[in-house]
């Protein structure tokens, strides 16, 4: 035996071009050697771990036997992207993921070739996988189209609605069905149980074992013709008629961490199939790091940790966060008033109803990815009566946007929306920041639309929604911790449209829409060393504008500045619609709106990406400067 040190595989593997020339014993090397390379990486910058856990295996199968770039390998969501990444030219910048300049927690088409499609929401691969196939037999770019999609984004009705599409055209387009029965949160729903039913009897063993032994048993029956293997292979599998009823061949299931499997399996795809097909593969997520197999989640998510303890390093707070203090304030509620319920997209723990399912699990609904219908759904609770939370993400709320306005607004329903992640989220980048949800819910007729300055605001707010029955409504929230403000006992409700004076100034006024009040506040003190003293207001309500207290500050004041965490056409666009009407321009008002600039914001700690928008306190102070000529003043001194 040789005492010389194991040399990875993976050093030798830059691109997917180094991993053609390696034997099948070298690649199952290989997917050790990135396993281990993910956990390392992940320990120093935090992010997605267990998704990427769960596919290193089919990660280095694909790129060994499919041709990337030319193939395009499409990843669902994007969770599991990082192995990925590893092995598509960027291992010597894995540890910059998800940090300002670095690597993306996501597929992103400007960062790399081998990201044909960028992704960072549910459900999306098999529609982009089948455009780039019928993309292909137009005469566009060439080569394989191959869709990895979990089984809890199957809970999604756009991939039934791609699936359904793709037989339809018949189109040569592999589709994976990464099946860990383990989302971000345990699936839910009819498609869970069809899904664990495939793979819980015997006929999964005997496939198994076929496989097993593919490269002499496998491949001979697709030598005699495809049609028999696709015969042979639907009696060997259990029950793939869902899949098969909606014109795809089904493959399996296979045990997604076999080596030997995986190769054979898509080697033979990729010479023999002829249309649709899909594979079925078993994995585990976390799958090789007992730390992330033990977590409830499966290590889903981690802040930086320890790669011996897997004990994770966060920093201390001295202030709950805003989703904790939504979710303490609707159990409180939810005690004395048994109309109260809530509705989550398989994101109980990150909306902050996980403790309320605990507790209320009758009246607590996780419906899966699935957020039109979670919308609904709602409104069906609504209109029968009960008083229902529609718990979710901003970035996640536009996914059911056309619901929001028809079956909601339209009707009138009161339903009440809790919007997590309002504003820019930081390492999650602009798939995920809260930036459009005051523009595009303000505008509707009806809509009631509130956002919290601090946590005991927010505290009022859920109280107000709670007791409003009056139409749709609606309150928003940053992530991250509150300001350690004292909290209300027992919140008085806000009266609809009314905001509140912060303190009296004179010459300018600030007009605050949320959690950037901190910002101002800090901003005015600046300001008060330069003797100046501006009015502080804290408008609460996007819809409806607080008409009085809006144009007294108009009227009082030479020039007037809003700032909001949102996009142009938000609160600061409605209040720049009642001034016109009303003709405050005409007596000269100056106006300034600072809202989100006209850019999606790259990943960066959320202060940076504040400084990029340029919505920090010292940015707030150089505006009222700038109103107020002082900041030109000073240049020509």
């Amino acid at each position: 035996m040789s005492d010389q040190p194991h040399t990875p595989v993976l050093d030798r593997v830059n691109t997917p071009d180094d991993m053609k020339g390696l034997s099948d014993a070298e690649l199952r090397q290989l997917a050790n050697d990135l396993r281990a390379e993910t956990i390392a990486a992940v320990s120093v910058t935090g992010g997605h771990l267990g998704a990427g856990l769960g596919v290193v295996e089919m990660t280095v199968a694909l790129h060994a036997v499919f041709d990337a770039p030319k193939d395009k390998i499409i990843w669902d969501v994007s969770h599991q992207c990082y192995p990925h990444k590893i092995l598509t030219g960027r291992r010597d910048r894995i540890r910059t993921l998800r940090t300002e300049g670095g690597l993306s927690g996501f597929t992103k088409r400007s960062e790399s070739p081998y990201d044909p499609f960028g992704a960072a929401h549910s459900s999306t691969s098999i529609s982009a996988a089948l455009g780039f196939a019928v993309a292909r037999d137009l005469g566009g770019e060439g080569g394989d189209a191959i869709a990895i999609i979990g089984d809890g984004a199957l809970s999604a009705g756009m991939a039934y609605e791609a699936m359904n599409n793709a037989g339809h055209l018949g189109k040569r387009l592999i589709v994976i069905l990464n099946d860990n029965d383990m989302s971000i949160a345990p699936p839910t729903g009819a498609m869970s149980s069809y899904l664990s039913r495939l793979y819980a009897g015997e006929p999964f063993q005997e496939f198994k074992a076929a496989a097993k032994g593919a490269v002499s048993l496998l491949p001979e029956p697709f030598r005699e013709g495809a049609k028999r293997a696709k015969d042979m292979l639907k009696h060997m599998t259990v029950g793939g008629t869902l899949f098969e009823e909606l014109g795809f061949s089904y493959l399996g299931p296979i045990d997604g961490h076999d080596m030997e499997q995986l190769l054979s399996v898509l080697r033979t795809v990729k010479d023999r199939a002829d249309g649709p097909i899909i594979i079925h593969a078993i994995t585990k997520k976390g799958k090789g790091y007992a730390p992330a197999e033990r977590a409830s989640d499966k290590g889903h998510a981690t802040a930086k940790f320890d790669v011996i303890t897997g004990e994770q390093t966060k920093a201390p707070s001295n202030a709950p966060s805003y989703t904790s203090v939504f979710s303490d304030s609707l159990c409180k509620l939810a005690a004395v008033d048994p109309k109260i319920c809530a509705v989550t997209a398989a994101m109980p723990d990150g909306t902050g109803l996980t403790k309320f399912m605990e507790r209320y699990t009758s009246r607590c609904f996780d419906v899966g990815i699935a957020e039109q219908h979670a919308v609904t759904f709602s409104a069906g609770l609504a209109a029968g009566g009960m008083r229902p939370f529609c718990a979710l993400y901003s970035t996640f709320l536009q996914r059911g946007y056309d619901q929001v306005v028809h079956d909601v607004a339209i009707q009138r329903l009161p339903v009440r929306f809790a919007i997590d992640r309002a504003g820019l989220v930081g390492a999650d980048g602009a798939t995920h920041a809260g930036s459009f949800d005051i523009g595009y819910l303000a505008n509707l007729p009806g809509f009631v639309v509130m956002a919290a300055a601090d946590e005991a605001e927010l505290v009022r707010m859920v109280a107000t929604a709670a007791a409003h029955d009056d139409g749709p409504i609606a309150f928003r929230f940053p992530r991250g911790e509150g300001v350690g403000v004292e909290m209300p006992d027992d919140p008085v409700l806000l009266e609809i449209g009314k905001g509140r004076m912060i303190r009296e100034g004179k010459q300018v006024a600030i007009l605050s829409f949320g959690t950037r009040l901190q910002e101002v506040t800090a901003a005015c003190e600046a300001l008060e060393a330069k003797g100046i003293k501006p009015t502080i207001a804290d408008a609460r309500f996007a819809k409806p504008l607080d008409r009085d207290m809006i144009l007294k500050l108009a009227t009082d004041h030479d020039a007037l500045i809003t700032v909001e965490e949102g996009a142009v056409g938000g609160f600061g666009s409605h209040v720049a619609q009642l001034l016109a009407d009303e003709g405050v321009f005409d007596d000269g008002l100056k106006f300034r709106s600072m809202v989100l600039p006209d850019t999606f914001i790259d990943q960066a700690s959320p202060k940076t990406m504040y400084d990029v928008a340029g919505m920090n306190a010292e940015h707030i102070e150089a505006k009222v400067l700038e109103v107020m000529g002082v900041a030109t003043l000073e240049k020509r001194a």
